[in-house]
């Protein structure tokens, strides 16, 4: 599945058209043998050519002005297997400080360039801080594309990100790998993903990406990040004043650099991670953020920036992340695997029609699509699999005529059967840590029942009441079945848990990894419908034996906080979580005619 022959790299003269037409830089209008100007850079800037070309190829166009699909290419970009250094950030507390200090060192290190796309960005303490440092970079040079998805993102601010882009009026000019001051002054260019706000525009394409490219271009210096971290408190650990957060999100994540050995005529890691931004960042619905000039002159964004500037010095401050910031000069040093990787996405979602009835046929439309990656990997080739996501629906797509074209439970059950000596372990939410009861009625009523149960019993389990259950899951075939050896479907949180009298937090599942023996994946998609078909998604595969041992480590620790499905102790959670108060215990008790209502009304794989 990763050792695939070398091919070609993506081609930089196709995607360098997409270029052409971007401006050189207003310096030119500088008065001869003058320095007058905002635009105008000092005397010692150098005209350097490779400055100039990643400058204009990191320029924003509107579509009407492409002269190439960006979507297109990236479905059909040859995507080459690379060395690389890597790290993985898991559901350990630590790690989700070490995941936001790495972020802030990140930018706050920066030297050329920056990319970054999230889903969820939040205008707290965090998003604040981010602003910050965003502003920063750009002010000692340093070039910025940010980007957010225009429904993920739909309660944010934008004043936040307005603001950011007026930082741009004491922007620093972009520094050479020698560290010369250039001709070109670094920009703020910030994109709203598939904005709503746009003339026709399908809701239901979203960039679900949370991606941090830096010094991209820079192969010494790139450092790639990405797993399923938005930016908000809920997903690093903390509250605003640094005690630890109960409710907080168990996430994942990979960082990424190009190994020290490398050689010069490599397509390195983080350049392939900035052309694959380049791309998402063309999308032909996005928008460009584009504050209003009477605005800025007004002065109205200035508290904003000040605003950031506090959160910044606030949230560094904090003993929890102060003690990360000041370990990160090490951390970023020592510590990495040496991995195969392989970037995937799924861009061919946000053009495919017919995405459903045509799901089986569109699977195989997108060679670097994950969802084809993950068909292609050998049924016997690995014996152990490992995966653990939020929303873990086991796919079934039909055929216009309403034929099934795709069963995922019945192809696992055959694949244990053909494969006695392998295992299936599943890790994702319960009523307990779901954030989405609509999807985890999915899990519960559809899933689960469909991997583990026979037909007629998971008629039974979708008919009554739990109350009126206890004959089916008492019985001696529901306890056998349900105890399968070699599939194994946890769900997080346990009896002990704050919510239900105990005194253990168990947060929520949000992480997204699975791993095959001394191989896997890291990503941002949830293996679920919504994943597969309708959303872009991104992530790298690798093969390392070392870095597959540290991932199933974060498995075996999220196992330990988590019940069988259909066991006694989870019937029991279950029941518990019924005489919760709020919306938690009436979602959770109203499983099944959540799920049925969303199986009549066809919204069973949005969620």
């Amino acid at each position: 599945m990763i050792i695939i022959p070398l091919r070609i790299w993506l081609v930089i003269g196709l995607l360098a058209s997409l270029f052409g037409c971007a401006s050189p830089g207003s310096y030119d209008t500088c008065p001869p043998g003058t320095q007058k100007g905002p635009e105008c850079p000092p005397l010692e800037a150098v005209d350097d050519p490779f400055i100039n070309a990643l400058y204009n190829k990191r320029t924003w166009i509107p579509e009407d002005e492409l002269d190439i699909d960006p979507i297109g290419l990236g479905v059909n970009a040859d995507i080459p297997v690379q060395d690389a250094r890597t790290k993985f950030l898991g559901a350990k507390s630590e790690d989700a400080v070490n995941s936001l200090a790495a972020k802030i060192w990140m930018i706050e290190n920066a030297q050329h360039t920056i990319d970054a796309t999230y889903y969820i960005f939040k205008r707290d303490l965090i998003g604040e801080a981010m602003l910050g440092a965003l502003c920063n970079a750009v002010q000692r040079g340093v070039d910025i594309r940010f980007m957010v998805d225009s429904i993920g993102s739909i309660g944010s601010n934008r004043s936040g990100l307005k603001a950011l882009d007026t930082c741009t009026d004491k922007a620093g000019f972009m520094r050479n790998a020698n560290g010369e001051l250039t001709t070109k002054k670094a920009r703020v260019q910030i994109v709203i993903f598939n904005a709503i706000s746009n003339v026709f525009v399908n809701p239901n394409r979203r960039s679900h990406d949370k991606l941090m490219v830096v010094d991209g271009s820079f192969p010494e210096r790139a450092i790639v990040m990405t797993g399923g971290r938005n930016i908000s408190l809920s997903y690093y650990g903390i509250n605003e004043d640094g005690s630890p957060k109960a409710d907080t999100y168990m996430d994942a994540e990979i960082l990424i650099r190009a190994p020290l050995d490398s050689e010069p005529n490599d397509y390195p890691v983080g350049e392939l991670s900035e052309n694959y931004y380049s791309i998402l960042f063309l999308f032909g619905d996005n928008k460009l953020l584009d504050p209003s000039e009477v605005v800025t002159a007004l002065g109205v964004y200035t508290p904003a920036r000040e605003d950031a500037q506090v959160a910044l010095a606030q949230l560094k401050a904090l003993p929890v992340v102060k003690q990360a910031m000041d370990s990160m000069p090490l951390y970023f040093k020592e510590g990495w695997y040496n991995s195969k990787v392989l970037l995937a996405h799924e861009l061919d979602n946000l053009s495919n029609e017919n995405i459903y009835s045509d799901a089986a046929e569109n699977l195989d439309k997108n060679k670097n699509s994950i969802s084809y990656l993950l068909k292609e990997i050998p049924r016997d080739e690995y014996k152990n699999r490992h995966i653990v996501s939020p929303y873990l629906f086991a796919a079934q797509y039909y055929d216009d005529d309403g034929n099934i074209v795709h069963d995922g439970a019945r192809n696992t059950r055959e694949w244990l059967d053909q494969h006695p000596d392998s295992t299936l372990e599943l890790i994702t939410n319960s009523v307990l840590t779901s954030d989405n009861f609509s999807a985890q009625s999915i899990v519960d009523m559809n899933m689960a029942p469909r991997l583990l149960l026979t037909e007629e019993m998971q008629e039974a389990w979708l008919a009554s009441d739990d109350s009126e259950l206890a004959e089916l899951v008492e019985s001696d075939e529901w306890r056998e079945l349900v105890s399968h050896p070699r599939l194994m479907i946890y769900e997080l949180g346990r009896l002990d848990a704050r919510e239900l009298g105990g005194d253990v937090d168990y947060g929520k599942l949000h992480s997204k990894y699975l791993v095959l023996d001394d191989s896997g994946f890291v990503g941002t998609t949830n293996f679920d419908s919504r994943s597969a078909l309708i959303n872009n998604e991104m992530g790298f595969f690798f093969k390392d034996k070392e870095l597959a041992q540290v991932l199933d480590a974060d498995f075996e620790l999220l196992k330990s906080r988590s019940y069988l499905w259909g066991s006694p102790e989870w019937l029991e959670l279950r029941r518990k979580v019924f005489e919760l108060d709020g919306m938690k215990g009436s979602t959770s008790e109203n499983q099944r005619t959540i799920y049925k209502g969303l199986r009549i009304i066809g919204l069973d794989n949005q969620f």
